[in-house]
C-alpha cells in the first residue's frame, strides 16, 4: 500500500494541471510534530510506500528530517517534485535522509512548450538538470508526464528521452480535471485517443529496458490483457483500496483528484479514517454503476473515480473515456 501527503502547498511553479492549485503556502499546514506523528500512524496502518509530494515539497524547510523519520519507522520514502530546485547538494541531503527515490515532471522535448505549460521559463532545462544532479549523487529518479492533446503524439519521444538521462521509469498521468486542471479540460484526452495511446505505450514497453507505466488510465490494466504484454501492476484504480491522500492540511482524500475529504487527521486518527471512512468502504465494495459494474475488468480496472465524479457527479459511476464499455474495441483502436 501506498500514501502521498501533500507536505505543502508551496511551490516555485504556477503549472496549468496543478490539482493543489498550488503557489502560497496554505493556512494552518501540518507542522513537523504533527507530520510526524502522522507518519508514525501510516506506518502502524501497514502502508509500505510514502509519496512526500506537494505544491512543491523541497520548498518545506523540514522535508529531509520528516523523510528520515518515515526511513526509520521501514517505510520506503519517496518524493514528487518539479526538479527545479534539485541542485547537487538538494539531492545529497535527500540521499543521507534516506529517500528512496524522485519523480520529476517533464511534459515536452520541446523546452518552450514545457516552460509555457509550468508557466516558467527555464523549466525544463531546471528539471533536467536536476535529473543530472540525481545521477550524479546516486537518488534513483523517475519521469513523470502529463499528457494532453498538445503532447500525444510524442509521449514515446519521452520515454526515449526518459532512457537517454537515466530515468528508472517513465509515468504517464492522463490529465484528470481537476483544481487548475478543470480549466483546460478540454485538452483531455478523449476515449479513442486513451486507447491508442495505452496501446503504443504498452508496446513501447516491450522495446525498452525502464518501466513504462500509464497512471489515471486504469484500462491500461485490460489492454494489457487483450495485448498479451506482462506487467507486475494487477490492479489499475487503487483509490481507497491501495492508496490515499493527505493534503497540507491533514484532510484525506482517497486520491489526489477525487478532492472529496473523509475526514482530518487532526481530528480523527489516519488509520481509524482509512479503515472506516464511508467513501473509502464505497470505493472497496466495488459496485459501480453503468458500464463499469457489469465490465469483464470490474475487479482489476475499476475505472477512474476521480473522472467519473468530475463527469457524473458520482465517485461509482461509470468511467467516462473507456471504449471497452461502448463495445468499440475492435475496430475503434486501430
Amino acid at each position: 500500500m501506498l500514501v502521498s501527503w501533500n507536505t505543502t502547498n508551496m511551490c516555485n511553479l504556477a503549472c496549468a494541471h496543478c490539482y493543489r492549485d498550488a503557489g502560497q503556502r496554505a493556512e494552518d499546514e501540518l507542522t513537523t510534530t504533527e507530520g510526524m506523528a502522522l507518519i508514525d500512524e501510516i506506518a502502524a496502518a501497514g502502508f509500505k510506500i510514502m509519496i512526500f509530494s506537494g505544491g512543491e515539497p523541497l520548498m518545506r524547510p523540514d522535508i529531509c528530517e520528516l523523510i528520515a523519520h518515515a526511513a526509520g519507522r521501514g517505510l520506503r520514502p519517496v518524493l514528487g517534485s518539479n526538479g527545479t530546485m534539485l541542485t547537487k547538494e538538494v539531492a545529497r541531503r535527500l540521499v543521507e535522509a534516506g529517500a528512496q527515490a524522485i519523480g520529476i515532471s517533464l511534459d515536452s522535448v520541446d523546452p518552450t512548450a514545457h516552460d509555457r505549460f509550468r508557466a516558467e521559463q527555464g523549466s525544463w532545462q531546471a528539471a533536467v538538470d536536476g535529473m543530472k544532479s540525481c545521477r550524479a549523487v546516486g537518488l534513483s529518479f523517475q519521469l513523470h508526464t502529463t499528457v494532453m492533446d498538445w503532447n500525444y503524439d510524442e509521449v514515446e519521444k519521452l520515454t526515449d528521452l526518459a532512457i537517454e538521462l537515466g530515468c528508472i521509469a517513465h509515468h504517464v498521468f492522463f490529465l484528470v480535471p481537476t483544481g487548475r486542471g478543470a480549466d483546460i479540460e478540454h485538452t483531455s484526452l478523449r476515449a479513442v485517443q486513451y486507447e491508442r495511446l495505452l496501446r503504443r505505450l504498452l508496446k513501447k514497453q516491450e522495446s525498452v529496458g525502464l518501466e513504462v507505466k500509464p497512471t489515471c488510465a486504469p484500462q491500461f490494466i485490460r489492454i494489457a490483457d487483450q495485448l498479451g504484454v506482462k506487467t507486475r501492476f494487477q490492479r489499475g484504480c487503487l483509490a481507497g483500496i491501495a492508496y490515499c491522500l493527505i493534503n497540507p492540511v491533514g484532510d484525506l482524500q482517497a486520491c489526489a483528484y477525487l478532492d472529496t475529504p473523509v475526514g482530518n487527521v487532526r481530528e480523527t486518527p489516519f488509520g481509524k479514517l482509512w479503515r472506516e471512512a464511508e467513501l473509502f468502504r464505497d470505493l472497496r465494495s466495488r459496485q459501480y454503476k453503468g458500464n463499469c459494474g457489469t465490465c469483464d475488468y470490474r475487479d482489476t480496472c475499476g475505472g477512474c473515480r476521480a473522472r467519473a465524479k468530475f463527469y457524473h457527479g458520482d465517485h461509482m459511476a461509470e468511467e467516462p473515456w473507456c471504449l471497452y464499455r461502448r463495445g468499440k474495441i475492435e475496430h475503434a483502436a486501430r
